[in-house]
């Protein structure tokens, strides 16, 4: 026991002198979330809740906080964009991203395992994106749709948190928008690599939110409309 606490103060003492460094490096700012916010969930796909599929990554609770997450953005009566990806049969249109990583297969047209997550697929009313690489932006016309709803902060959650939630609130932040990204309502395979991206999005480019917070901005701007 005593060996546990020896490691668990060394991991605390690691985290507070990494906090220290990037403080003094002067990455410690923040961004303003705005008045005018849409939720954005990325690629809820059942490849990462179905065992059978390689892609399966045990990402169950970040899953059940999207759906609360949704929740709150249909009552608030937000834009929701949910994002999928989709791949030509043959991957053609994957191009390099679809050569580096061959499992990439299971999204291709006709796979069950690209269909949307139980409970995370858009309403009628709200926007699909469909995409072939990580981030929600490329290749896509996202940036357009935003501005022209006079969009100025995404709230982000979805899967998976080293992949294509980085890579989209990274290019969130590059087009202009506030990125939120919601901490429980994102996951990702390993716990480890999870949060290294989300001390680096914190950091470096946008805000990390706990659930209880955002769920308390939708209020607000629910209140607003």
């Amino acid at each position: 026991m005593s060996g546990l606490r020896r490691q668990a103060g060394r991991e605390e003492s690691r985290e507070e002198s990494q906090e220290g460094d990037y403080e003094r490096a002067g990455l410690d700012g923040h961004l303003a979330p705005g008045t005018s916010p849409a939720l954005l969930l990325v690629d809820p796909a059942r490849a990462y809740v179905d065992p059978e599929c390689p892609l399966y990554a045990g990402v169950e609770p970040a899953v059940e906080a999207m759906k609360a997450l949704l929740a709150g953005a249909r009552r608030a009566r937000i834009p929701v964009v949910v994002t999928r990806v989709r791949f030509r049969p043959d991957g053609g249109d994957g191009g390099v991203f679809f050569r580096k990583v061959p499992t990439l297969r299971v999204f291709a047209e006709g796979s069950p395992y690209g269909d949307f997550i139980a409970g995370l697929a858009p309403a009628e009313d709200e926007l699909t994106v469909t995409k072939q690489y990580p981030s929600a932006f490329f290749g896509t016309s996202l940036a357009a749709y935003l501005t022209a709803h006079r969009i100025d902060t995404l709230l982000i959650g979805g899967l998976s948190t080293s992949g294509c939630v980085r890579a989209t609130a990274l290019d969130a932040m590059q087009h202009g928008f506030v990125p939120v990204v919601v901490e429980e309502a994102v996951g990702d395979r390993d716990p480890d690599v999870h949060a290294a991206n989300l001390f680096d999005i914190r950091h470096k480019i946008g805000e990390v939110w706990p659930m209880e917070r955002a769920m308390g901005y939708l209020v607000g701007a629910g209140e607003r409309l």
